[in-house]
Parts: C-alpha cells; sequence; structure tokens
C-alpha cells in the first residue's frame, strides 16, 4: 500500500499484529489441527500449547534482531548476517521449500473442505481449479491482491469467532448433541489415549498451525517505531495462542476423540454433530476462503522469494526479470511447476498425500527457526535468561522434527524434507566449486598478463 508520496505507509505495531494473525490462521488450523486430534486425543490441548510457547521463543528472537536491524529479507538476511553467504543461500532455498510444500498442503486441504459437499469428486480436479484460482489473484497485482487478503482475513477471524460462540452454547446446553454432551477426560488415560507417544507425534501439526510468524520480521521495517516488532508479536501471539486453544479445548470436550478424522476439520465435525442447519456448510465455506487466502499469500511469497534470491545473485538472473503484466513471469512459472507436481502427487496419493504434505511443510519451516536460534546468538548478545529461552527453543523445535520418526504415516514427509535439504545442499556445493573455478582462472590470466 502506498502513500501520496509513493512510499510506503508505517504501520503502528497493533495493526502489524493484525496482519500476523491474517497471514497466519489458515489450514494448517483448521485442518492440520485433525491430524493433532487423531494422534493423541484432549490432550492436542497441551501439544498446542506447547507449540504456542516455542513459536514464542522463536520469535522473541525474531523481534529482537528485528528491533535491531530491521531487515526486508528477516530471517534469511540474519542468517546471511550471522554465518555468510551460503547461510543466507540455504535459509532462502529453505523457505522456498516449505511454501512451496505449505502450498501443496493448502491445496490437497482446500480440496479436502470441497469433498463435504462434492464427495465422489477426485482431490485433483479441485487442486486445478483452486491453483488457476490463486494464479488469477497474484496476477491481478499487489494492489489486488491487499483487497482480497483483507476481506479474506475478516472472514476467517469471523469463522472461528463463530466456532467459539456456538460451540460455548453448545457446551451450555443450548444446543442438544447426537446422544451425547461434554466429554470432560477424567482419568490420564483418557487424556492421552495414545499415551506420551501420541503427543510426542502430534507436535509437528501444532507448530504447523502457527507458521506464517516469518511475516512479523519481513514487515518489521514498515513500523513507525522499530522498537514496537517485539509488542506487535507477543500481542499477536497471545491472541493466536488463546484462539486456538479455546477451539481446539471446546472441540475435543464436545465430541467423543474417535469421531474426529483427517479427512474433515475437527470444527465441522464438531459442528456437524449437532441440529444446526447450513451452519456446518456456512463455517467450511468460511474455511474454504481462509485457506484460499494463505494459499494466495504463499504464491506471493515463493514469488517474491525467488525473485529475491535471483537480485541477490543466489538464483539465475533472468528469475528476476518481469513480463508483461509486471510480475516475474520466470518466477511465477516455477511456482506453477510446484503447483503442477502437488496436484499430480493429490491423483497418485489421495488418501495419505495431505499428511505428506503437512509433514515435510512443518519440517522445513522448523528447520528455518532453528536457522534463526542458532543466527541469533551471533547477532544478539545475549544474557543468562535469553540464553536458557533459546535452548528451551531449540529442544521443542527437535522434539517435534524427531516426533515424526515416530509415526509411520508422518515418516514419509520427514523424508521428503531431507530430499528438499539435500538437493539444496548440493546445488550450493556444485555453486560454490564453480564460483573457486572461475576466481582460479582470473587469478591464472591475471599472472601471465
Amino acid at each position: 500500500m502506498s502513500s501520496k508520496s509513493g512510499s510506503e505507509e508505517k504501520l503502528v505495531w497493533w495493526q502489524l499484529s493484525m496482519i500476523g494473525i491474517g497471514c497466519i490462521i489458515g489450514t494448517g488450523f483448521f485442518l492440520g489441527s485433525a491430524l493433532a486430534i487423531t494422534m493423541t486425543g484432549p490432550s492436542a490441548i497441551l501439544v498446542f500449547a506447547l507449540a504456542a510457547a516455542g513459536t514464542y521463543l522463536v520469535f522473541d528472537a525474531l523481534a529482537k534482531m528485528s528491533a535491531k536491524d530491521p531487515q526486508k529479507g528477516s530471517f534469511r538476511s540474519y542468517a546471511k548476517k550471522a554465518f555468510g553467504h551460503w547461510a543466507g543461500f540455504s535459509s532462502g532455498w529453505v523457505y522456498w521449500g516449505s511454501e512451496l510444500l505449505i502450498m501443496g498442503s493448502q491445496l490437497t486441504a482446500l480440496s479436502l473442505f470441497s469433498r463435504f459437499w462434492f464427495p465422489n469428486i477426485p482431490l485433483w480436479v479441485f487442486a486445478c481449479i483452486f491453483a488457476i484460482l490463486g494464479l488469477a489473484v497474484v496476477l491481478s497485482g499487489t494492489h489486488g491482491f491487499e483487497k482480497m487478503e483483507n476481506i479474506f482475513a475478516v472472514i476467517k477471524v469471523a469463522a472461528i469467532v463463530m466456532f467459539l460462540v456456538l460451540a460455548t452454547l453448545a457446551v451450555f446446553g443450548v444446543f442438544k448433541g447426537q446422544g451425547h454432551g461434554v466429554n470432560m477426560p477424567g482419568t490420564m488415560g483418557e487424556f492421552f489415549p495414545e499415551g506420551y507417544r501420541g503427543l510426542w507425534t502430534a507436535l509437528i501439526f501444532a507448530f504447523y498451525a502457527f507458521g506464517g510468524i516469518e511475516i512479523m520480521g519481513i514487515m518489521a521495517p514498515r513500523l513507525k517505531k522499530k522498537e514496537d516488532a517485539p509488542k506487535a508479536g507477543h500481542m499477536m501471539l497471545i491472541l493466536l495462542a488463546t484462539i486456538y486453544l479455546i477451539a481446539i479445548t471446546l472441540a475435543v470436550v464436545l465430541v467423543p476423540f474417535d469421531d474426529f478424522t483427517t479427512k474433515e476439520s475437527p470444527f465441522v465435525t464438531t459442528l456437524d454433530h449437532y441440529h444446526l442447519p447450513f451452519v456446518p456448510h456456512l463455517f467450511n465455506g468460511a474455511m474454504i476462503i481462509a485457506g484460499f487466502s494463505t494459499m494466495c499469500a504463499s504464491l506471493f511469497a515463493v514469488t517474491s522469494m525467488i525473485v529475491t534470491l535471483a537480485k541477490d545473485g543466489d538464483a539465475p538472473k533472468v528469475l528476476a526479470k518481469k513480463g508483461i503484466l509486471k510480475v516475474p513471469h520466470f518466477a511465477l512459472g516455477l511456482t506453477v511447476l510446484g503447483l503442477i507436481t502437488s496436484i499430480i502427487l493429490a491423483l497418485a496419493m489421495p488418501d495419505s498425500i495431505y499428511e505428506y504434505l503437512t509433514t515435510a511443510a512443518g519440517l522445513m519451516l522448523l528447520y528455518n527457526w532453528l536457522f534463526l536460534l542458532f543466527s541469533y546468538k551471533r547477532i544478539i548478545k545475549l544474557t543468562g535468561l535469553d540464553e536458557g529461552k533459546r535452548y528451551a527453543g531449540i529442544i521443542l523445535i527437535l522434539l517435534a522434527v524427531s516426533g515424526t520418526l515416530l509415526d509411520k504415516a508422518s515418516r514419509p514427509g520427514f523424508f521428503i524434507s531431507l530430499i528438499f535439504l539435500g538437493v539444496i545442499a548440493i546445488i550450493l556445493f556444485i555453486r560454490n566449486s564453480l564460483g573457486k573455478r572461475k576466481k582460479g582462472a582470473k587469478v591464472h590470466r591475471a599472472r601471465f598478463q
């Protein structure tokens, strides 16, 4: 958004908080929470609390670096500053890979939401439709994108508020469910139906629901007062964690654990258990809009990251060139290839693709969060308390990453993330080797001239 002078308008701290909430709430929460609940039951409440704490610790580090030295490249710029050019290259491409996987996860989630109404239509058909609509939004330009995102943000928050109000009324008996009332776990066995192993494996999906805090670092340079970055993020996380925890709590106490499924949002499942005509359909429609919003944001993010990498010499320069529509068409083309791959995967593995992509996307996201915590120590002089918080954040992230190895359905996502890391490492090695050869050739020529 531009001011009259043509420069970007500055944000006050609460505006940045609202932008963060709007960008983060999406399919990771609306459907990813179903994976957590089916794995660990009512203890999903604890899982989301732990993920909220871990996210806070990561953001606390990001906010302090943003307040000291705001960077448009955010975490990527800090990695480069802390460890050198190779770190900026790796962090940027890991982020691109995570956002690409997130797009695939969102496309599949949107398709699953759509099958609530059209259960016999294959996932890939819906994935194609949403991919084309998303590209249309991106091609409408930045101004059109911002207008749509503002509308989408209002709808997704309204959907959660609607669920909270209706579920609270159900708790107090205003609505009658299908033969059961409130299901409060009375023993440890009821709270942890899958044991501590279930809690451990579910942690990755709770973290995934908080994915997007990076936007707070990217937008920090637009604050009127850069020292307000921590306050903006802390308020955003408090509101987000409160919304998440209340919504998850209401879902698990209103519906028996065995009734939840990974094919449907736990909130639609909950509302569907009560005699509320059209409400589950209305909520499902709002979730589709919310998921589509985050998918469009991811499209913009991956395209912008490719352009940034190209401008910094970390990707072919041609990817930064803009076409007739003033859109970097080569960068967008690379993103489209990723979308096509996601659609092909949805066609090949309709029953498991969402969990695979969500696990891999969450892991790639957490790899960058780890990078950020390692960069933090090199950029900021830490107190004893800061150091303790940094280690706590690292431990929680490592728990989430290792938990994927314990679950048969999540394990493929872990190996998909490793393949992405391996490809990035190979490209970096080849790039550095070619750079050394060129440098050596120049020195050799200079000696004989």
